[in-house]
C-alpha cells in the first residue's frame, strides 16, 4: 500500500463511520416521517448500514470498485443533506417530505464527514497506480 492510500483510507473510513454512527444513532427520531412505502427512519439506517458496509469494503478489498461504492455512498448522502436543507422538495413519489432547514451537531458532522470521505474517496478512484499490482 503506496503512502497516498495510507492517507487516504483513514479519512474515507472515518468519514463513513461518523456517516453511519449519526445515521443509525438519529434513525429513531425520524420515524414519524413518512409515507405509506418508507419512512425518514428506514432511509436512515440504510444509509448508516451503507455507509458501514462500504467502509469496511475500503478496508477488506483496497480496489478501485470500492474506492467508487464509498464515493457514491458519500456523496449521495452529501448530497441528500444538502438538498434537504437548503431546498424543500416536498414529497418526492415515495420518498416523503423530508425537509429540515436547521443544521445542528449531529447533521453537521455528518455532513462534514461525508464531503471529507467523498473527496478522499474520489482521489482513490482517480489516482495513478504506482506500481506494484
Amino acid at each position: 500500500m503506496d503512502l497516498r492510500r495510507w492517507l487516504l483510507v483513514p479519512l474515507v473510513v472515518g468519514g463513513l463511520a461518523v456517516d453511519a454512527w449519526v445515521h443509525l444513532r438519529y434513525a429513531d427520531d425520524y420515524r414519524l416521517v413518512a409515507t405509506s412505502v418508507v419512512s425518514q427512519a428506514t432511509l436512515f439506517r440504510i444509509e448508516g448500514v451503507a455507509a458501514a458496509l462500504a467502509a469496511v469494503g475500503v478496508v477488506v478489498w483496497p480496489r478501485r470498485w470500492t474506492a467508487l461504492a464509498a464515493l457514491a455512498v458519500a456523496a449521495g448522502g452529501a448530497a441528500a443533506v444538502a438538498a434537504y436543507t437548503w431546498m424543500d422538495p416536498g414529497r418526492i413519489g415515495p420518498l416523503p417530505d423530508m425537509y429540515e432547514p436547521l443544521w445542528f451537531a449531529g447533521k453537521t458532522a455528518s455532513f462534514v464527514a461525508e464531503l471529507v470521505a467523498a473527496v478522499a474517496a474520489l482521489a482513490l478512484v482517480v489516482r495513478r497506480p504506482t506500481g506494484g499490482r
